[in-house]
């Protein structure tokens, strides 16, 4: 048994992780502990505060004690506001008060991209513009080079949390670049376990969204490979680890 971790700012898209846990089909546990997230807002101030080290560090112990391998924060908003070293900064804090190896979803993204050979990009994000181009600049710290960026506007994870499939396909075709590798859709808030399949076969390129790159970067950091086609091209770089 393989138990990861995951830190979850309120609640909004939670139910993707037990999705995916059904998905990976083998012996893996999620475990997903909410974090207080303060007012939902993305504005930058609001990001700042939800993901500081005093409401991260609030809640490590209950991941620590439930066996988790790993932890992640499972936030993408609320790693790259921090910019690219500041969310280092955030990532070893985390990784020093769980004593686990740690990351967030925004290095997520940067992984996952380089794991699957990409390096153009198109971004399609619920977020206002202003936040929308943060994340933009810290992918292209990351090396990445982002064709596109569209944001939606929306300020709350909760009004993120009932958008269903087709606005998610509609935010993918409306963002989607023509030269680009891939499609990222960050915010933990969309769910999009469901429909990754439909959003790759639409666009005909890899999509990579925020709760599924945060549960393979928590493999990754155990070390673990799972082959899981209905989680997209991300999922199927490496044969299937048996049990």
């Amino acid at each position: 048994m393989t138990a990861l971790g995951f830190l979850y700012p309120g609640h909004s898209a939670e139910d993707d992780y037990p999705r995916i846990e059904q998905l990976l089909g083998s012996d893996i546990r999620l475990q997903v502990v909410h974090t207080d997230i303060g007012e939902d807002a993305h504005r930058v101030d609001a990001l700042l505060e939800m993901g500081s080290a005093a409401r991260l560090g609030a809640r490590v112990e209950e991941l620590r004690l439930s066996g988790a391998e790993a932890v992640i924060w499972a936030c993408t908003s609320g790693s790259f506001v921090y910019g690219w070293q500041g969310a280092h900064d955030q990532v070893r804090t985390l990784a020093v008060t769980a004593g686990l190896p740690a990351s967030s979803t925004s290095f997520a993204f940067a992984h996952a991209a380089r794991e699957l050979g990409v390096k153009r990009i198109a971004i399609g994000a619920t977020y206002p513009d202003d936040v929308a181009a943060l994340f933009s600049s810290f992918l292209t710290d990351a090396g990445l080079q982002v064709l596109s960026v569209r944001g939606s506007g929306i300020i709350t994870a909760a009004e993120v949390g009932t958008w269903g499939e087709a606005e998610v396909l509609a935010l993918a075709r409306a963002a989607d670049h023509p030269e680009a590798e891939a499609l990222l859709l960050p915010d933990t808030a969309l769910h999009t376990a469901s429909c990754i399949p439909a959003l790759e076969k639409e666009l005909g390129k890899p999509v990579l969204t925020a709760n599924q790159v945060t549960v393979w970067e928590a493999l990754r950091l155990t070390d673990r490979r799972v082959n899981a086609p209905e989680l997209g091209a991300l999922f199927t770089k490496e044969p299937r680890v048996q049990a």
